[in-house]
């Protein structure tokens, strides 16, 4: 089962009995409920917040994609939406801006999709005006044979957020118990024990201080083929489609098999994992960005200190 959630409810069911973790946690995020474990470096998780129409996969619980409608729109006016992204880029920016000069914790965002489904789109409407400065995305692709050579996790670890960062993931992961699955490019026992050590990377990353937010942008078939023949029909969209494309389509229904038992397994106390109805981008964008904004604002990162003396000080002419 999954639970929809509207602005500021995320993972609020059973969250009363752990209130007394709360008491000293950094910033005034609320801590997950009772079962997330203790953290090192007195790192508690932050409570993702889920804009309305988000589906947040609650741990332990199977979700199944047929159930989610890849269409709403949350009851939002396109325009109305559209100008909604603007506010919640102004707070996005702001909050990045004291997460960067406190330099003390790290948030981040993950996105992953089936093709067509909106990755690129998102990142760019979402982050339009954030200081580059403390803000990088990372596309993964095909691996490179040094990358090979490495434990699977290592290019991933390798671009991790930094203190006071934003890092964002352009696919993730996850390809390697998705694309590696469905394509069968390493045994079944392999990619099957990569879940836990999925969990366990996102353990590590929580109780270092970085939260992790990690968005499924969810489009239905009929969505995706729209789409398809959209880069088909126009010239300036052409650079974006590769004709294996159409092979991956014919994939779709074990692509979706594979995605469900990723956010199923992988969707923990620490980092959740958030199902975004995708089919419509405005409302997409609008709901991603309100996400962030919380989840920052719930991180509550403040500007340091001034030095002393500041006050009263006289540049000369």
């Amino acid at each position: 089962m999954t639970k929809k959630h509207g602005k500021h409810q995320g993972a609020a069911d059973g969250q009363k009995d752990s209130a007394k973790a709360s008491q000293g946690a950094a910033g005034t995020g609320e801590p997950l409920a009772g079962s997330a474990p203790a953290l090192v470096g007195g790192h508690i998780p932050i409570v993702p917040r889920p804009a309305p129409g988000i589906v947040m996969v609650e741990p332990g619980e199977t979700v199944s994609l047929a159930a989610i409608d890849a269409s709403t729109d949350g009851g939002f006016e396109k325009e109305a939406a559209r100008e909604l992204l603007k506010a919640e880029r102004t707070r996005i920016q702001a909050l990045q801006e004291r997460l960067y000069a406190e330099h003390k914790r790290s948030l981040l965002v993950v996105f992953q999709a089936i093709d067509t489904g909106g990755k690129d789109g998102t990142i760019r409407s979402v982050f339009e005006g954030v200081n580059p400065q403390g803000c990088r995305v990372w596309s993964f692709k095909v691996p490179s044979t040094a990358e090979l050579d490495q434990d699977f996790l290592w290019r991933y670890h390798l671009r991790t957020p930094g203190r006071g960062m934003i890092g964002i993931f352009n696919r993730s992961h996850y390809e390697d118990v998705l694309v590696v699955r469905v394509k069968d490019l390493a045994p079944e026992p392999v990619w099957r024990e990569r879940y836990g050590l999925i969990n366990d990377f996102e353990r590590l990353l929580t109780a270092s201080g970085t939260t992790v937010l990690k968005f499924f942008l969810h489009i239905s078939k009929d969505e995706q083929k729209e789409r398809l023949e959209a880069r088909i029909a126009e010239p300036e969209k052409h650079w974006k489609f590769d004709p294996a494309d159409l092979v991956e389509r014919k994939s779709w229904g074990a692509y979706q098999k594979a995605f469900e038992d990723a956010l199923s397994r992988c969707s923990t106390p620490y980092a959740p994992w958030l199902v975004v109805p995708a089919n419509r981008k405005w409302y997409r964008n609008l709901v991603v960005a309100r996400t962030i904004a919380d989840t920052l604002e719930a991180m509550a990162p403040q500007f340091p200190e001034a030095k002393e003396g500041i006050e009263g000080l006289k540049v000369e002419d």
